[in-house]
């Protein structure tokens, strides 16, 4: 099971990656259209990541916001869900 560390980490890649790609966690969560229940379930989906080295990298390497979540990312249906809502 990860670690409070693991977890931080993941938390702040979900987050910077919702943020890469136009999306506001809060906000979607105040608007109702994602609860704390899919948040942690994204976070822990993405402690199971085998690339979040991949992953710090693709983030740090976008400039504006992206289209799209790497193919890799275990959350990127659930990223594309709440952009089109």
């Amino acid at each position: 099971m990860p670690g409070a560390t693991d977890f931080k980490r993941h938390a702040m890649l979900v987050d910077d990656m919702a943020t890469t790609l136009g999306l506001d966690l809060e906000e979607q969560m105040m608007r109702g259209r994602l609860s704390l229940s899919q948040l942690e379930d994204a976070v822990l989906s993405c402690t199971g990541c085998t690339q979040p080295c991949a992953c710090e990298q693709w983030l740090a390497a976008q400039a504006e916001t992206a289209p799209d979540a790497p193919g890799y990312c275990r959350n990127a249906a659930l990223f594309e869900n709440l952009r089109d809502t």
